[in-house]
């Protein structure tokens, strides 16, 4: 068991969070949301005590090991893959050091012997002759080969090094999981298997994650960071998310009587209650929920962007073609041969472990990039607007977000710039923001306001939920699913491909599936795909 007593955090006159009492308990999976900068990474941080609360304290089960998704890809760049994951059971990994150095000593005497014994003993209780196996199928499950397994961390490229540093922070049954971002470079496929991994975890997991689907798989509990607490909640983030709305609509609409609103709430807890995201805990989950009254869930504080894609003219039916289009990098293909016709209407996901093709796939359309062969065409009553991954050089200017924002509009008015900003939550002195101090998420809602200026009838969108927080993912779904025009987008958010495509194409170096008229879910259990992927991938 893991639990706070009156923690409390402040940066000079900044609270993050003030008197948090927590208490974690074996068998669940809590989900740790808020807003960007409410301090979910930090809170994290407390609690593995590599930062110091202001007030406070955390108490830990005497005994118990608390293993943390590392941050720092460098950290481990010496030290070969297999044994950065070994390194994750600190105590463990000190036992295997102590050992060889013991066995390697010329002159060992009866003390050496003795304290060699105890550690074997030690090693054995602790599992350690089946360390490297362990460490290994946790690297393979990850996606990370059996050939990379000996090498040395700096060799890697940055998602590889992260998946490697999940495993280690997975091996050896930890008693207390700490988790920040841990879907970040997962493929869907990794994604999955993590899932899987966390639903039969018995012990403690924390996380951060901005992820829906992932939040709504493996989470029992919610613990949401607002009115400077940390409030805990029974159930995953769908019914956090809707109870809180629901509350917040009765509490506005004050003429309801009390009765009709308990009725409602009641109503709403047993549907969540039969679809508990762990089976073996969905009958004590739903005991904890049908206690819950209407005091007990507040509205969130949180504000959602407001994100509605508009076309300017509608597009014919000749959307894209694609002909045999190849791309190269470093001499290795990227994908090759893509053929592809594009119909109007179509919200094509392109899915698949390489994101780099994905990338170079969404430039080469955009114009930005030339292909290594092949040809494509847009239509010619098509108007697209593109959502690079790396939208740095849009921020290289000296201005603020009006003047920003302004450039990329016919009508310069200000009450009109405004407005656009005011949607995507700048307004006021925000709107007057600086370009060139804006965070990750404000950086992307810029670029989104600029996509709905230019008014397209077709979307071009490159992993566009990274850096934005859960409310403006969730805004930024329903405006996806709202738009009447065509959309060929990337994303590891999987409740965004399940609910806005209606078309998956996975590209592969050796050949790429295309199928229309299917949904995630559908195209991930198809078996015949299954085996078509392996003989693409082999």
């Amino acid at each position: 068991m893991i639990s706070t007593n009156e923690i409390s955090l402040r940066y000079g006159s900044r609270k993050l969070f003030s008197n948090v009492n927590i208490v974690f308990s074996p068998g669940n999976c809590y989900g740790l949301i808020g807003a960007n900068g409410s301090g979910k990474s930090t809170f994290l941080k407390i609690l593995s005590g590599e930062v110091d609360s202001t007030t406070g304290e955390v108490v830990v089960s005497p005994g118990k090991r608390i293993a943390v998704l590392k941050q720092d890809q460098f950290a481990f760049d010496e030290y070969t893959v297999l044994t950065t994951v070994i390194m994750g059971h600190k105590r463990l990994y000190d036992i295997i050091m102590e050992k060889d150095t013991l066995y390697a000593k010329k002159n060992f005497s009866d003390k050496d012997g003795i304290h060699l014994s105890e550690l074997e003993t030690e090693f054995a209780k602790l599992d350690g002759w089946n360390a490297e196996s362990d460490a290994a199928k946790l690297l393979s499950d990850l996606g990370i080969l059996e050939e990379f397994h000996g090498i040395e961390m700096k060799q890697l490229e940055e998602g590889q090094k992260v998946r490697v540093l999940l495993a280690q922070a997975l091996f050896g049954n930890p008693d207390i999981l700490l988790l920040d971002e841990p879907t970040n470079h997962l493929d869907i496929k990794n994604c999955q298997w993590l899932e899987e991994f966390l639903c039969n975890f018995e012990n403690i997991a924390i996380v951060v994650s901005h992820d829906r689907h992932f939040l709504d798989k493996v989470c029992t509990h919610i613990a949401d960071i607002d009115y400077g607490n940390i409030q805990l909640y029974s159930g995953n983030f769908s019914f956090w998310l809707e109870s809180s709305q629901l509350i917040l609509r009765q509490r506005i609409e004050t003429n309801k009587k009390v009765e009709k609103k308990r009725e409602e709430l009641k109503i709403f807890i047993a549907r969540f209650s039969a679809n508990a995201s762990k089976s073996r805990q969905a009958t004590s989950r739903k005991k904890t929920l049908e206690k819950l009254t209407l005091e007990d869930i507040k509205p969130s504080s949180r504000k959602s962007p407001y994100i509605n894609f508009e076309q300017v003219r509608e597009a014919g039916n000749n959307i894209l073609n694609i002909d045999h289009l190849s791309k190269l990098l470093d001499g290795q293909a990227l994908f090759k041969n893509l053929t592809v016709t594009v119909a109007k209407g179509d919200k094509v996901a392109f899915v698949g472990p390489n994101n780099i093709a994905k990338t170079a796939l969404f430039q080469v359309l955009a114009g930005e990039m030339q292909p290594n062969g092949g040809s494509f065409k847009w239509g010619t009553s098509v108007s697209y607007a593109y959502y690079p991954k790396d939208n740095a050089k849009y921020f290289n200017a000296n201005c603020n977000l009006i003047d920003w924002l302004r450039q990329y509009s016919d009508n310069t008015d200000e009450v009109f710039v405004r407005g656009y900003l005011g949607r995507m939550l700048f307004s006021g002195d925000e709107s007057l923001k600086q370009v060139s101090v804006l965070s990750g998420g404000e950086r992307v809602r810029c670029m989104l306001s600029r996509m709905m200026l230019a008014q397209p009838n077709t979307l071009i969108l490159d992993h566009p939920t990274n850096h934005l927080d859960l409310e403006s993912i969730e805004a930024l779904n329903k405006g996806l699913e709202k738009f009447g025009g065509t959309i060929l987008f990337a994303s590891h958010d999987h409740q965004l491909i399940q609910t806005v495509a209606n078309r998956i194409i996975e590209i592969t170096p050796n050949g790429f599936i295309d199928r229309p008229n299917m949904t995630l879910d559908e195209y991930l259990s198809d078996e015949d795909i299954k085996k078509q992927l392996h003989r693409l991938y082999s």
